[in-house]
């Protein structure tokens, strides 16, 4: 598939990796950085969502989408482990559950755009505690390209998904895109109740945040890797 995303906020917060343990399965590893897992929630909006070389739908093409996530790496190759992907998109959410086996659900999500961006996303999928984010942010500061070694390259630059099932069976799907322009970014977050339909309390604390205005993607269908 081929599309893009705009106006992304990371924001990430350290985790003991033993409370991750017990909600990601077995057969992934959990990925660590100065002795903590890492759990991101990154709103954003979709654009040019669409099979690769066919036209746009309309109806499937455009629309918010906000994903909890950790991270792992199997076969020396750095990924990202969904919790959650919430869309503002009927047909999407079940083209991805069926075809990239991934954790989707239907949320009533709204997103204005501008200098600043207003963000609210609700759960309203009956197959899933309630969940919700709601806030603004905006980049702050000059785009810049992270570096090997730091905590940004890190939590961004890792190019494929994984996924796994109780039996034990992990599938990861390949992402192609530039390395991310990241900006610092400054957010203002009123609500986030995201992490806690798998059990997750996020630290008090403020979370690492980088902003990146836009990126175009490829993404190749989930494999079976073991």
């Amino acid at each position: 598939m081929a599309q893009q995303w705009n106006d992304l906020l990371f924001a990430h917060w350290p985790i003991p990796e033993a409370e991750l343990r017990a909600v990601v399965p077995a057969a992934l590893p959990i990925d660590t950085f100065d002795g903590y897992a890492w759990i991101g929630v990154v709103p954003f909006h979709m654009s040019g969502v669409r099979l690769r070389w066919l036209p746009e739908l309309s109806s499937v093409s455009a629309f918010p989408e906000l994903n909890v996530r950790t991270y792992t790496t199997l076969d020396g190759k750095p990924g990202v482990y969904f919790f959650s992907l919430d869309a503002a998109n009927h047909l999407a959410v079940a083209g991805a559950r069926l075809s990239f086996r991934l954790p989707y659900f239907y949320a009533e999500m709204s997103v204005r755009t501008g200098e600043v961006i207003e963000y609210e996303s609700r759960r309203a999928d009956r197959s899933s505690p309630p969940a919700r984010f709601a806030g603004r942010y905006r980049p702050r500061g000059e785009v810049f390209r992270s570096e090997p070694g730091s905590l940004a390259y890190w939590l961004t630059e890792r190019y494929c998904l994984y996924t796994g099932d109780r039996r034990g069976r992990v599938y990861r799907a390949e992402i192609l895109h530039d390395q991310w322009p990241l900006q610092p970014a400054e957010a203002d977050i009123v609500r986030n109740t995201m992490t806690r339909p798998v059990g997750i309390e996020l630290p008090d604390t403020k979370p690492v945040l980088h902003f990146s205005e836009r990126v175009n993607v490829v993404v190749w269908p989930p494999r079976r890797i073991r």
